[in-house]
């Protein structure tokens, strides 16, 4: 007869797994600036074996100037660092602290908070902001490529724009209504493969969302949806199976369990992590929590190198280079 910690073990949730847990932030923060400098270079230059490419004419050969780290061309004589052309260009932080954050971003399992990152660096809030975002958007790169097909389950949330309730019941108002809202809170529409990765994207309502799904998931799918009017131009381009919530959440093969379950995720990482996202931030914030969502059954190390990758894999930043010089992000 199984005792009681055997059968724990036997229903262990992976996250409590060993095999969760490859990476050890205490031996990236042990590098020394040599040691971090080579992780850079074997993981930039993977298909090179760790060899430098010169970022302007694509030449492999090149010679390492030492004392000041950079790289030379032997071809178009252009000198470049191991962060060149990458998220990370024109840094001012060590290459180690890069290394670091992304460490420490990537093993918060709902998020992490800029200003948490900031004192875990000992750096100013708008250094953490903006590198937290940096990794962001080279997260939402990688989602971008994503392909929706076979059985797709859809659904809407919205997000961001909270109103607090009234302390007396007489006086709260219906916080679902437009006129009691500030303009802030954004439907969240999730397309999420059955056991499969996810592909959200934000939309003023999820009816103004509905051309997009339509756009993003293969022909020949199956889509799982509740019974919402606009899901109803689906039926046109798609297999569709609608399940009605106010009866029940699922109907044989019929439900949005997963969709909602990712919208779980999002709202524990708004609620307990950062307390606010919304308005032009909202849509890097889903990619994000796609992204985490998608690696959920990958070690901590498979997503730091996942991570370091599209990073140092991603152009220089249009929207984040020099953010706080400007007025208005949007000019980027």
């Amino acid at each position: 007869m199984l005792n009681i910690t055997h059968v724990w073990f036997l229903a262990q949730h992976f996250l409590l797994s060993a095999k969760a847990r490859s990476l050890s932030l205490a031996k990236v923060i042990r590098l020394c600036d040599d040691e971090a400098h080579a992780v850079f270079k074997s993981i930039r230059w993977a298909a090179t074996g760790g060899e430098p490419v010169c970022t302007r004419c694509g030449c492999a050969a090149a010679y390492e100037i030492t004392t000041r780290k950079i790289f030379k061309c032997k071809a178009c004589h252009a000198q470049f660092s191991v962060t060149s052309g990458t998220i990370f260009a024109s840094r001012k932080l060590p290459i180690r602290d890069i290394l670091a954050a992304i460490a420490i971003f990537v093993n918060g399992a709902k998020g992490y908070p800029a200003l948490q990152l900031s004192r875990d660096l000992d750096v100013q809030y708008k250094t953490a902001f903006v590198l937290a975002h940096k990794i962001r958007e080279a997260m939402a790169h990688e989602q971008s490529q994503v392909e929706i097909d076979g059985e797709v389950e859809v659904d809407g949330a919205y997000f961001g724009g909270y109103v607090k309730p009234a302390n007396r019941k007489e006086h709260r108002i219906d916080r679902r209504l437009a006129l009691h809202q500030n303009g802030k809170r954004q439907v969240v529409v999730v397309m999420r493969e059955r056991n499969g990765q996810c592909l959200p994207f934000v939309a003023r309502t999820e009816a103004a969302g509905t051309p997009v799904v339509a756009e993003r998931i293969k022909p020949g799918s199956t889509v799982f949806a509740d019974e919402a009017n606009h899901w109803d131009v689906l039926s046109a381009k798609f297999l569709t199976k609608r399940i009605n919530h106010s009866e029940a959440y699922s109907t044989h093969d019929a439900c949005t369990n997963m969709a909602e379950s990712f919208f779980s995720r999002i709202r524990r990482a708004e609620i307990g992590v950062h307390h606010h996202i919304a308005g032009k931030y909202l849509n890097a914030y889903a990619l994000e929590m796609a992204w985490r969502e998608d690696r959920r059954r990958l070690s901590n190390g498979g997503q730091y190198l996942d991570a370091m990758g599209a990073a140092l894999g991603h152009p220089v930043s249009r929207a984040w280079k020099g953010y706080w010089q400007r007025a208005d992000r949007s000019a980027a």
